[in-house]
């Protein structure tokens, strides 16, 4: 017999325990019993849950039967309790006091309770699986990050009571009289909702700190199983809550627009029948539109909810509006708010949709709307169970094929060229494929000092597996020494005639030097690419032609790899480390980033110029790369120069290329060039101090600038929305 308590709580004046408990074989019979200190029986509330990780691991399949448990029981402070669980022929005893919960509270409980994860069979299976698809290296890189995240301070239950306001912050907030008091109509479609989860959803609306709301709900549920008598109560005590009972399923759709029709307020404000919203979430909305009254959508960052409503979990931090993360996955969700003239123009729910009937709803909204605002601050808290999309996208996977259909009629409506939609690193996670009209030429521009293997590595698979054919190479010769460079130099001209070398004759300068390449550039796109880039997907330039094709599209990075397929490149982030700095570093291809953003096309505030590509008017608009950045932040500068013409940088990460990290040049290792690097940091925060200062919008003010993971912000080192300091100084 195996079992496992995954969670105690204390909950008023009572124990809970969840977790799972099998036998040898599926049919083994688990019973379970507490006891209290003199082994007399003590009764208790059981729930029994499915669990089917449970049986995939230890049975090799999924097993219709519940090996997992809920057990409720009452306590008295000082007193023990025990959970006696019998089976094939075994009894194990475990004891429980307020003492001991409190002890698997520490930090050092949990800090141990993740080393004994690491060994337990669930771990050795995913472990095992991984091994078998990605290889030795690949899981001694992932055990090593696995093992590094047994040191964080303190998870997000601890990070998420130290950052809610106090009962004085929130009595603040009551007694906040704004110069815009909007109304908001929180609309909800209930479908045989269980009353627990109904009556916590109500009652948070209800402890709001803004007053000016009302709640419509609209009961689809079937005849006899209405939730009537629960709402009469709730609208009897208060006149803001209207209710109407449909009498039938009218579908996900139909059921919220019947709660939307309902609606008189301002703005709409999307809920979901059990989950939850908390206290300051309509206050916060509200400070927004009073600050930007332009306002017409609103987003919150988000968290997930256990099933009995005691435990936080995976909190998802957002960036202000992305549209290209937006078509990757549906990230914006909950909270949703909408200015209700906006939701007029632009439709309501539409049934062809049901499963992913809000995203494009979403994608509809944030078409039309003026002004889209994110509040990085958690509002609204999902309830996740094992049939919902919140935990098992597998489990609805008509919801996926809807998504797919929902970016598609986006893609139409906007006149984007999008070939087909399908299946990203995981359900919920699309990649979008592009038509490319015509065959636009490309010009690549390679700067290069002698290291000429690097330079064919970089150049021959792209002419010969690359499956785009018109392109042009300029390969700009930088003072290289050896003679067999140029011998080379002559070959592969003549071997391949697409092949240019022209000759830079004066000091390195990496901005001057691509600078020149351009101007021998013919093509109507840029990609500009380090030597000592090797060629993975064959169609790269597809995927980042696709984008940059676009009109709103200014430039694309690619997503590069280290030699042992750790991420060097994954969009960059300004901030990071002071200035700015790669996302998801050393990271393998194949482990989960933060939500699979390394797997998402995004916009970001800056790519990397070793694989990086470019409109040529933009360039030229843009001014070139500036020489004042001989070396570093150069194509930082660069990017921030393109958003400045209200144009995209997409990162595209299925244009996926080895890169060996400037080999070329060294490192920035001498007095000389340490100090040059300096004055260019000087010189960037010179230029862009409003971005340094006020934070990156594609990255959210609740996550670390120490650390290129996006893990939580360490309170004790990093204050909410302050910029990470520079250990440098930033003087001339």
């Amino acid at each position: 017999m195996k079992h496992k308590v995954d969670v105690v709580r204390i909950r008023e004046n009572s124990i809970q325990l969840n977790g799972w408990a099998i036998g040898k074989s599926p049919e083994s019979k688990i019973t379970f019993r507490v006891e209290d200190a003199n082994r007399k029986p003590i009764e208790y509330k059981y729930v029994s849950t499915r669990r089917d990780d449970v049986s995939q691991i230890y049975f090799k399949q999924t097993i219709e039967k519940d090996f997992g448990f809920d057990i409720q029981f009452p306590y008295e402070r000082g007193k023990d309790y025990y959970l006696v669980i019998s089976g094939d022929g075994r009894t194990i005893r475990e004891k429980y006091n307020e003492e001991l919960i409190a002890k698997r509270s520490s930090v050092a409980h949990k800090r141990k309770q993740k080393i004994l994860d690491l060994m337990n069979m669930e771990t050795v299976q995913v472990a095992w699986d991984f091994f078998k698809e990605n290889g030795l290296k690949a899981l001694i890189i992932k055990s090593k990050h696995k093992i590094q995240g047994l040191d964080n301070d303190y998870d997000y239950a601890e990070w998420w009571k130290l950052t809610q306001p106090t009962e004085e912050d929130l009595q603040a907030q009551r007694e906040t009289a704004f110069a815009i008091t909007p109304k908001f109509s929180i609309v909800i479609p209930v479908f045989k909702t269980p009353e627990k989860y109904l009556k916590e959803m109500i009652d948070s609306i209800i402890d709001q700190t803004y007053p000016n709301w009302e709640l419509c709900i609209a009961d689809g549920s079937p005849k006899g199983q209405s939730v009537e008598k629960i709402l009469k109560k709730y609208a009897d005590a208060d006149s803001r809550i209207r209710y109407k009972v449909l009498g039938e399923n009218l579908g996900i759709s139909g059921n919220t627009n019947a709660a939307m029709e309902m609606a008189t307020g301002d703005y709409i404000v999307l809920a979901d029948h059990d989950d939850r919203i908390t206290p300051d979430a309509l206050f916060e909305c509200a400070k927004a539109i009073n600050e930007n009254p332009e306002t017409d959508v609103l987003y919150s960052d988000e968290d997930k909810l256990d099933m009995d409503g005691g435990a936080l979990f995976d909190p998802h931090f957002k960036p202000d509006f992305n549209p290209d993360l937006l078509t990757s996955v549906n990230y914006i969700c909950h909270l949703f708010v909408v200015k209700k003239i906006l939701v007029t123009w632009a439709g309501g729910f539409r049934q062809e949709f049901d499963g992913a009937q809000d995203y494009d709803f979403i994608f509809r909204c944030t078409e039309q709307a003026k002004r889209i605002h994110h509040i990085p601050k958690v509002l609204y808290h999902w309830r996740c169970h094992q049939d919902s999309t919140a935990s098992n996208p597998e489990s609805k996977l008509y919801a996926f094929e809807a998504g797919s259909r929902a970016i598609m009629a986006h893609y139409d409506r906007m006149g984007i060229p999008a070939e087909k939609v399908e299946k990203g690193v995981d359900y919920g996670i699309y990649h979008t494929t592009f038509r490319i009209p015509g065959e636009p030429l490309v010009s690549v521009i390679i700067p290069n000092k002698d290291h000429t293997l690097d330079l064919d590595n970089c150049i021959r698979p792209m002419i010969n597996k690359g499956t785009y054919k018109n392109l042009e190479f300029i390969v700009v010769e930088n003072n290289s020494t050896d003679p067999k460079t140029f011998e080379y130099y002559e070959k592969i001209q003549k071997e391949f005639p697409q092949v240019h070398v022209i000759r830079w004759e004066r000091e390195f300068n990496y901005s001057a030097i691509n600078n020149f390449g351009v101007r021998h550039a013919k093509g109507e796109y840029l990609l500009f690419m380090n030597n000592d880039i090797e060629l993975i997907a064959e169609n790269f330039v597809e995927e980042m032609l696709g984008f940059c094709q676009r009109e709103e599209v200014g430039a694309v990075g690619a997503r590069l790899l280290y030699e042992d397929d750790t991420i060097q490149h994954a969009g960059v982030v300004v901030g990071f480390g002071g200035i700015a700095g790669h996302t998801f570093i050393g990271l393998h291809k194949a482990e989960n980033s933060y939500f699979h953003r390394a797997m998402c096309a995004q916009d970001y505030s800056a790519v990397t110029a070793a694989c990086m590509m470019s409109k040529k008017t933009v360039f030229e608009k843009a001014g070139g790369f500036s020489e004042e950045l001989a070396v570093a932040f150069n194509d930082i500068d660069y990017c921030m120069k393109v958003r400045a013409q209200d144009k995209l940088v997409v990162y595209a990460p299925y244009a996926v290329l080895h890169h060996y990290e400037s080999k070329s040049r060294g490192l920035e290792d001498t007095p000389e060039k340490i100090a040059r690097f300096n004055r260019e940091i000087a010189t960037f925060a010179k230029k862009w101090p409003e971005i340094l200062a006020n934070g990156d919008p594609y990255y959210n003010p609740n996550l670390t600038l120490r650390k290129s993971n996006f893990a939580l912000r360490d309170l004790k080192k990093e204050k909410i929305g302050e910029p990470y300091k520079l250990e440098v100084s930033l003087e001339d």
